[in-house]
């Protein structure tokens, strides 16, 4: 904390410091405000430590985890079942890069950091356990999900009034799913992260997905136990498909993001959600910028192509989302934009994505004003913390209420 305050700003971050301020908003998102909003991040990431699988899966699979390994030439490569192998390059980070790398490893240093960012709690997600899915071999999958649950429970397990992490769950095989998921909603967890695609890998029609009725006991049981499930980005495939010039750009648009609209789509054109209306979903870390289009574009589905489209719903696909759905993002002025109009307050939750680059953190205040000042109160109000806090049973004080 002592540290962050006596950071300086270094010059590729000094962008973050662009607000237009927050003049006539009844409450602000600043911490230093006495009558701040109540503000949740709907979208964290933990610092597992680097052996936190290695001690906790079983003998037969310590082969198959992360590693690096050196080629004839000395080069250091990033080698992990179900990706591409990346080459390792020395680290650069500088200034705040560095300092977002070095955050979060305890939830003391969390607790903090949010404080000083003006955020009252955040759920958690996987870091390094992100890779857990990237497996076609269910019983890996299994162990390394198991690891991760037992891990992240005894570590934010105490915190979880406001620090909730989210229990990963294989879904390769229902059998394991289920299993994990009476688990972990007896130890506490107040949600459930799956892959985007049940199986990992590139798209195979044999492969079952999320809008087959084969799923109907796993929904059923997450229905009994009332936990909300999410779609985390880069889950499901590898994120990194494409190399060379452009590559990150575009393997974080095209292979990472945009995937996260699947999950999405199956359950809401299916009638998975009529069958369980209990269930809600989250896409998480994928903005929300194209989801009043792809709303559009499946009742323009559902609509013309009628003579394909089945089963007949009761409802349109989107009116599934917006009774059942939200949507995480860190900066998306276009999907703000079209909050309101398209009656997407009440389905999408903010979020810092603390420490990752890509999020708003140590300037989430500047980042809030620069693009929620068309809103109204309410609707920032919701976006900004009420949203997460229903779906995710936060408390909010009463004097932090609309």
């Amino acid at each position: 904390m002592e540290a962050l305050l006596e950071h300086e700003v270094n010059e590729p971050n000094l962008w973050r410091l662009e607000t237009p301020g927050a003049k006539g908003w009844p409450r602000t998102a600043r911490a230093s405000d006495p009558n701040k909003m109540f503000i949740l991040s709907a979208d964290g990431h933990v610092q597992e430590p680097g052996n936190m699988f290695a001690e906790r899966v079983p003998e037969k699979f310590q082969k198959r985890l992360p590693r690096v390994e050196v080629d004839d030439k000395g080069g250091r490569w990033s080698v992990q079942e179900g990706f591409r192998k990346a080459k390792l390059r020395e680290s650069t980070f500088e200034g705040e890069e560095k300092l977002r790398n070095l955050s979060g490893k305890t939830p003391e240093e969390r607790l903090a950091d949010l404080k000083m960012d003006g955020v009252d709690g955040e759920v958690l997600f996987p870091n390094k356990g992100l890779m857990m899915w990237a497996t076609r071999d269910a019983d890996f999958c299994r162990e390394m999900c198991f690891a991760w649950n037992e891990w992240a429970w005894e570590m934010f397990g105490p915190y979880n009034d406001r620090l909730k992490p989210l229990a990963g769950i294989c879904t390769a095989t229902l059998e394991h799913a289920m299993a994990e998921i009476t688990r972990v909603a007896k130890l506490g967890f107040s949600g459930l992260c799956l892959p985007c695609k049940p199986v990992f890998g590139p798209h195979d029609h044999n492969d079952p997905n999320y809008n087959l009725p084969m799923f109907d006991p796993m929904w059923a049981l997450i229905e009994e136990v009332n936990l909300p499930i999410t779609f985390h980005v880069s889950t499901g495939r590898d994120p990194r498909a494409s190399k060379g010039n452009g590559g990150a750009v575009i393997n974080y648009v095209s292979h990472s993001l945009a995937p996260t609209i699947e999950p999405m789509a199956n359950l809401c054109s299916s009638g998975v959600l009529e069958r369980f209306p209990r269930i809600k979903f989250a896409t998480i870390e994928a903005g929300i910028g194209w989801v009043a289009w792809a709303l559009e574009a499946m009742d323009e589905a559902y609509k013309k192509h009628h003579m394909w489209a089945r089963p007949k719903l009761q409802g349109l696909p989107s009116d599934y989302y917006r009774a059942n759905g939200y949507s995480s993002f860190q900066e998306d002025a276009p999907g703000l934009a079209l909050a309101e109009q398209f009656n997407l307050v009440d389905n999408f939750m903010w979020a810092n994505d603390y420490p990752h680059h890509e999020g708003t953190w140590p300037h989430s205040a500047e980042a809030i004003e620069r693009q929620f000042g068309h809103l109204k109160h309410e609707s920032r109000m919701k976006i900004l913390g009420l949203n997460a806090a229903r779906l995710f049973k936060f408390e909010v004080p009463d004097s932090k209420k609309i």
